[in-house]
């Protein structure tokens, strides 16, 4: 298990909302929901992308952004676009005011808020959505992402509020695949949605960590690092092992040294160090995740066999004792 495949488990399109639109202008889509992540990509036409206190964004044919929650954002044919924002979320406009039905509840904003929004009332997100026959329009494809647990929060903090992935990636042939689905309504269409989502996902991610001139995040670099790349495998797939410096080092085959110092020069941080607090984010998800689980039984599972020293430890890096963070998590 490498570093990104455990950061991303739990950001998952299981039943997301999910719609596309061919939209002609003027529009604006105003996604209000704020969730953590929500990927937006044009299959054709352009448009903009205005997230909530940042300048705005364009947006051409094959594109995609990802905007990191919870601010909101909207999706309309040109800065300062004379249509009335359509409001796109689990509670949309319905057709009399101006939106058109759609798959996970949003709507296509076609036209000005006062006619009929541009669509039928009766249409779905499949509807002519991946054929841009409408001269001028826009196809839009948006997956909205629930984030689920402190795992995937290490992400998130990974990442910039808007981040832009150019035409031309590996993941173009994911929106040919997304294109065909939506034009279509068949059994089982959401789970193969759902599924090319995720792909979409880690095919933007994977490009805008890896882009030139970037910054990704050190765990990110160090994973191509032959000696901390592999140490990182390793702490990963077995973080309840007895690691060691110095088994970790007979592990990857170098010396205690080397291994100590080329980790601590690419990842941050002493090896250690890093799967203490890697140990405290598993043992956060797990003490809300397995409520009937003693403080005792989760020390055990990350790797502790003494509660009490779990309990030191997790109160040292999250602020906290497990116990009173469980409580908090699980409050109604």
């Amino acid at each position: 298990m490498d570093a990104f495949s455990d950061l991303i488990r739990g950001v998952r399109a299981h039943g997301s909302l999910f719609g596309s639109s061919t939209l002609s202008p003027p529009w604006a889509l105003h996604f209000v929901d704020g969730a953590p992540l929500t990927l937006c990509t044009v299959l054709t036409g352009s448009g903009w992308i205005v997230p909530e206190h940042r300048p705005p964004e364009p947006l051409r044919a094959r594109e995609t952004i990802v905007v990191r929650g919870p601010g909101t954002f909207t999706f309309v044919d040109e800065v300062g676009t004379r249509a009335e924002p359509i409001a796109c979320g689990e509670h949309c406009a319905t057709p009399e005011q101006g939106g058109t039905r759609h798959r996970r509840g949003w709507h296509d904003g076609g036209g000005d808020a006062g006619d009929d929004g541009g669509g039928d009332a009766g249409d779905d997100c499949g509807g002519g959505a991946g054929d841009g026959r409408r001269d001028g329009a826009t196809t839009l494809i948006v997956g909205a992402y629930p984030v689920r647990g402190e795992i995937s929060r290490r992400l998130l903090d990974a990442l910039p509020v808007v981040l832009r992935v150019d035409a031309g990636g590996t993941a173009d042939p994911v929106l040919d695949h997304l294109a065909a689905e939506v034009a279509v309504d068949t059994p089982g269409q959401q789970v193969v949605l759902d599924r090319l989502l995720d792909w979409m996902l880690v095919c933007t991610l994977r490009e805008w960590f890896d882009r030139p001139g970037g910054e990704p995040p050190a765990w990110w670099a160090a994973q191509r690092d032959p000696v901390v790349g592999h140490a990182l495998r390793l702490l990963h797939a077995e973080p309840a092992a007895p690691w060691t410096v110095a088994a970790l080092a007979e592990r990857t085959g170098v010396s205690r040294s080397t291994l100590a110092k080329r980790f601590a020069d690419l990842v941050g941080e002493p090896p250690l160090t890093y799967l203490t607090r890697w140990r405290m984010t598993l043992a956060a998800d797990l003490l809300v995740e397995r409520e009937a689980a003693t403080v005792a039984d989760i020390a055990r599972t990350v790797g502790y066999s003494d509660p009490f020293g779990f309990s030191a430890a997790f109160k040292r890096v999250r602020g906290v004792n497990p116990s009173d963070f469980r409580h908090t998590a699980t409050a109604p």
